[in-house]
């Protein structure tokens, strides 16, 4: 029995109807902004191995760094322990968060950093003594990962709807400034806070926000006494231009949510950022029981710290933020030209390194492709076969490369996927 018979046989993919699974592709090793196949055959990473690698793969610097912590202790817990690299890359956390967030919380997935964020959210009102403050606002088409707390601020119907009996109520609203006076003033009474992905809604399919809706929601929350919960699992360590999104509107949360890039992408590794004062509110005597009673096992694991320690220096050592403008520059223009002039191409939607092409069956009607047409997966099929990986989000086609991707390597990309849309599409 070979690897992909083994595949098929044992493995259950994740968001994958296995019943379709009949062509493993199964990568065995990978270099720069390649990944490459148990039979040779290289592709480039166009969706940075699910939204997380920043550098690029076999990173020197950054397999070194986890090699040095090897020599040391691959995993210490936590609970009653500290460890070197979980205080050392919490400092660096710190320096480069939005002001006033001097606390970090580990966890190991965007899942869990958003759970983090509501249990300290909804903990925090009750011990100062705002006990009816106990739900929640989101935006509509909201997605914040997979464990139920997250699936329940969540709002993509798709992934969501058969999970609601188990799920505690939420309320939920458009992205505009207007929904959100009108919210805030409504229910600010019984709210524990708000999350927001920043700038875009990644697993929505790529939808931007309108320009100051991030500032207008901190604003509104400061003045309602509402917790700002910002989730830059997917926007942060530079995917939309800056380090953080948040940044783009001089926003500065009550609670910021990180994962995905923060290890460079080498290992699983979340945070979850607080203020003093949300910090604060957990101090007391034993007795009165007010410590969150709340942790993971690989909690701060020091193999993942370090990855994440060196992906920072990294960053400050090459100016990456610097490196991105001009690809950020040239990955638009490439789209404007190659792609947005396809006929089914109804949208595309950018901020930074974060890309969204949405397919309709007629671009003059906005008639939509039906579910079942899997549009975006056909596009997915047709660029595997000129050596490009990619994942969509329903009709939608993601781009978000490593931020060490070339020029001629955009240029590759964005070929690729015009080629494939008009291969399954049409003209």
């Amino acid at each position: 029995m070979d690897l992909r018979e083994k595949d098929q046989r044992y493995v259950w993919h994740p968001f994958t109807q296995m019943r379709d699974w009949v062509e493993p592709l199964i990568i065995e090793r990978a270099e720069g902004c390649e990944l490459i196949d148990i039979d040779g055959r290289r592709y480039l990473d166009g969706v940075s191995s699910l939204w997380v690698n920043v550098h690029g793969h076999r990173k020197a610097e950054l397999d070194e760094a986890v090699r040095a912590q090897l020599d040391r202790v691959a995993h210490s817990t936590l609970l009653g322990l500290g460890n070197v690299p979980s205080i050392e890359l919490a400092e660096r956390l710190v320096s480069v968060a939005p002001d006033g967030l001097h606390k970090v919380f580990y966890s190991d997935s965007g899942s869990t950093a958003v759970e983090v964020a509501l249990k300290i959210a909804f903990q925090y009102q009750r011990q100062r003594g705002r006990t009816e403050k106990r739900k929640f606002l989101a935006l509509a088409e909201a997605y914040h990962g997979d464990t139920l707390g997250a699936v329940s601020v969540g709002g993509i119907d798709l992934f969501h709807q058969i999970f609601h009996p188990l799920l505690f109520d939420v309320l939920r609203m458009p992205p505009t400034i207007e929904a959100l006076e009108r919210s805030l003033e409504e229910h600010a009474h019984e709210l524990a806070a708000l999350l927001v992905e920043p700038l875009v809604q990644g697993a929505a399919g790529m939808l931007l926000q309108p320009r100051g809706f991030l500032r207008a929601a901190r604003q509104l929350c400061r003045k309602h006494d509402v917790l700002l919960i910002c989730d830059e699992v997917a926007t942060g360590f530079g995917r939309t231009g800056t380090l953080f999104a948040c940044e783009q509107e001089d926003v500065a949360p009550d609670l910021l949510c990180l994962a995905k890039g923060i290890s460079g992408g080498y290992l699983p590794l979340a945070a979850t950022l607080a203020t003093d004062e949300i910090y604060g509110a957990f101090l007391g005597q034993f007795g009165e029981k007010r410590t969150f009673f709340h942790g993971h096992t690989y909690t701060g694991n020091p193999l993942a710290c370090a990855a994440g320690i060196a992906s920072l220096e990294l960053f400050e050592r090459d100016r990456v933020l610097d490196q991105l403008q001009p690809k950020i520059a040239r990955l638009q223009a490439r789209l404007s030209a190659r792609v947005a002039p396809l006929g089914h191409v109804l949208e595309i939607r950018q901020r930074g390194f974060m890309v969204g092409i949405e397919l309709v069956r007629d671009r003059a009607t906005r008639e939509a492709y039906a579910y079942d047409d899997a549009i975006g997966a056909q596009v997915c099929k047709a660029v595997r076969r000129r050596g490009v990986i990619l994942r969509p989000l329903g009709p939608v086609v993601v781009l978000m490369p490593p931020l060490s991707i070339s020029e001629a390597e955009i240029d590759r990309l964005v070929d690729a996927t015009a080629e494939s849309i008009l291969e399954v599409c049409g003209a």
